[in-house]
């Protein structure tokens, strides 16, 4: 179950190319063109043939003309197809990356739900760049000529057996060289891919913790954890472009040595008779066509493996996240929040974090969590809103379970503060509006004041316009709380879920938490609130306890409370303090 994308059974599998139409058919169209410019590149071959065996020998300068005008011709068509499917090629990568790049963008969003890494999530639009730039180079295009090169043997061996015997011989050598190729990157890629992140990993974390490193004064050993993953990194894509420059040098020494011994050849069979002076330059010049999409296909080997792991990792991933469709909208909930026996493990490890928790809320009603740290107050929170995946169990608002609604239209009945409040890199508006394109500009104003934060905004150099920087840096952490409250109360959200909300709070803004907590109960919304302070709890009615993973009592505030203290009162009894020593 850890860091695993649950995938429905029976589902319709999708991969990355399926998104574009007619993928198969431009590819098709692509090789088709490939073959009439691998036909076209034998003019040459042929020009030589027909200067040195017919135009020299008749001295016939009308001929000489007539062939040169004929080879420019086709040349330029060459030139023209050879650059056209290059062109489109580029295209194709335009396109699959404008199809692809924001459903990648979403896994990049929905994987560390399922308890992958800030690294390994971003690497997926990596994934998309790497396809993209794969069909906008030399790769490609190797490729579709490979399976021409039967082509120019058959030339060569036309105009001598022996000679095509020897190219047919070098090419075998040169396509081994490609699979070897192969074998040797397969070992070493994955083993790199996992470095590469790793590395990654470690940069993310220092940044997110800069001002800890920097302050406590081991940024030295920091570096020293960095600079060793970097240099596994740095090995193992040492290895990997030794092996793939080294095979590639082979192969073009190879390449060059085949040349002359053609050539060689080809002299011998001429002193002999069996061969003309032009057939020797047809035959190197073809012999060198045959070679040349081996040889670079070895060159870019490094790139055509990268592209083929970023299309496998594209593959599952868009594969394991589908949209369940919703033919019908469900009507806005306006009556309860039922929670039916939920269990949540931590996407990371698959530990279970919380069991079988259950309650029910009405409309107007507003419920505090408690209990010691670690117990999985949190946890709850996830599981309400979505967040994490239930292992088993429902949470259902109106009767309808979450699953049931499109996760765009489930957000926006459901506000939600967490524990760890990130904003986005936007103005003031953009946060509490979520992003919305043509935002009313009552209702941001109706959330910032509904969490008491409308003051505070017009007191910042541009008010609501005023730009937050990465991650809100331009507020003070009680601020960046105070605005992320207003987001989860944008738009009068049915099911307000607050995560420690006061952990930053100030006297006034836990008085203006209090007074927004008791708004949403009076507009008949639900609110849960996930605290430790007991000032969070004065707009609550009911009250939760959540220990060692369960929730082990549920009802009335005031009730659960002397419940409580009832029990404190006894532990404190039952092991009393031991006394000082005199």
């Amino acid at each position: 179950m850890a860091r695993k994308i649950n995938k429905k059974s029976g589902a319709k599998r999708k991969t990355p190319l399926s998104e574009i139409k007619g993928i198969r058919k431009v590819f098709l169209f692509i090789f088709l063109i490939s073959g009439v410019v691998n036909v076209l590149a034998l003019t040459g071959s042929f020009y030589m043939l027909q200067i040195y065996d017919r135009a020299l020998t008749s001295h016939s300068v009308p001929t000489l003309l007539a062939l040169s005008a004929l080879a420019i011709g086709l040349y330029l068509t060459q030139g023209l197809l050879d650059v056209s499917r290059s062109q489109i090629l580029v295209r194709l990568g335009a396109r699959l990356d404008h199809m692809l790049a924001p459903l990648a963008h979403r896994v990049t969003i929905d994987m560390p739900r399922f308890g992958f890494s800030t690294p390994e999530a971003a690497e997926r639009g990596r994934d998309v760049d790497t396809i993209r730039q794969f069909l906008g180079g030399q790769g490609p295009l190797a490729l579709f000529d490979l399976p021409w090169m039967p082509l120019y043997l058959a030339f060569v061996y036309f105009l001598h057996p022996w000679l095509g015997i020897m190219t047919f011989a070098g090419a075998l050598i040169l396509t081994t060289l490609t699979i070897l190729t192969e074998i040797l990157t397969q070992k070493h890629s994955s083993s790199l891919q996992q470095a590469a992140l790793s590395r990654s990993a470690l940069i993310d974390m220092h940044a997110r913790n800069a001002e800890v490193i920097r302050a406590m004064g081991f940024s030295g050993r920091a570096i020293a954890r960095f600079a060793k993953a970097n240099s596994e990194h740095l090995d193992l894509q040492t290895r990997t472009t030794d092996i793939t420059g080294t095979l590639s040098g082979i192969s073009k020494v190879l390449r060059m040595v085949l040349q002359s011994a053609v050539l060689g050849l080809g002299a011998y069979l001429t002193i002999m008779g069996d061969l003309t002076a032009g057939s020797i330059i047809a035959a190197s010049v073809a012999a060198a066509r045959a070679l040349a999409p081996v040889d670079m296909a070895i060159s870019q080997w490094k790139n055509v493996v990268a592209a083929r792991k970023s299309y496998a990792r594209l593959s599952e991933t868009l594969t394991a996240i589908e949209d369940t469709p919703h033919s019908v909208q469900l009507p806005r909930p306006q009556r309860s929040l039922k929670v039916e026996r939920i269990t949540v493990a931590a996407p990371s490890n698959g530990t279970v974090v919380l069991s079988d928790a259950a309650f029910e809320l009405r409309a107007g009603q507003a419920a505090g969590i408690i209990g010691p740290s670690g117990g999985g107050k949190s946890t709850l929170a996830r599981g309400l809103t979505g967040v994490w995946p239930l292992l088993r169990g429902n949470v259902r608002l109106d009767e309808a379970d979450l699953t049931q609604w499109a996760p765009d239209d489930l957000g926006q009945y459901i506000g939600y503060l967490p524990q760890e409040v990130a904003l986005l890199d936007a103005t003031v508006s953009e946060n509490i509006c979520r992003l919305e394109p043509n935002a009313d500009g009552a209702k941001i104003l109706a959330a910032a004041k509904a969490a008491g934060v409308h003051e505070l905004i017009v007191r910042l150099p541009q008010g609501y316009e005023t730009p937050l920087g990465p991650n809100g840096t331009a507020l003070s952490a009680g601020q960046r709380q105070r605005v992320a409250l207003a987001r989860a109360l944008y738009n009068d959200p049915f099911l307000v879920i607050l995560d420690e909300p006061n952990s930053n709070l100030d006297a006034e803004g836990e008085a203006a938490l209090t007074q927004a907590i008791f708004g949403v109960r009076a507009r008949n919304g639900i609110v849960v609130v996930v605290a430790h302070r007991p000032s969070a709890l004065a707009a609550v009615d009911m009250l939760g306890v959540v220990q060692n993973g369960r929730l082990a009592a549920f009802g009335p505030r005031d009730e659960i409370l002397q419940q409580q203290t009832a029990a404190a009162s006894k532990n404190v009894i039952a092991h009393p303090a031991p006394r000082p020593a005199a």
